[in-house]
């Protein structure tokens, strides 16, 4: 198996026990409240399985936190974490303004368009 891929459930098994315990769950209980089975709990924690995108989730929810922060490594400070949404975020607010005003143009263009074939 790649380093990666053994690095990142790792991570995630790291992640989800440590959320678990913080909140006081067994992995039982864990189970219950994400609607998987213990098995997979105990799989996904001793690094023996991976996750599909919907039980990622679905612990996430239970463990009361991000999804993305199941995913992140534990040795990145609280801070840097911050930092890196945070200029993530910025990334993607300017893509979704560059893309509304593009789309307003277009908008605006077929509006005028529309209305010189009316006159």
């Amino acid at each position: 198996m790649d380093e990666a891929i053994k690095d990142l459930r790792k991570i995630l098994s790291i992640n989800i026990k440590k959320h678990r315990e913080k909140l006081g769950l067994s992995q039982e209980k864990l189970a219950e409240n994400a609607e998987i089975s213990t098995m997979m709990v105990k799989d996904i924690e001793g690094c023996r399985t991976w996750v599909s995108d919907k039980t990622l989730i679905s612990l996430a929810l239970a463990l009361k936190t991000d999804t993305y922060r199941l995913l992140m490594p534990d040795t990145l400070p609280e801070e840097e974490l911050f930092k890196s949404v945070h200029n993530d975020l910025e990334v993607i607010s300017q893509k979704i303004l560059v893309d509304i005003e593009n789309n307003l143009k277009k908008v605006i263009k077929l509006w005028v368009t529309k209305k010189k074939k009316h006159k």
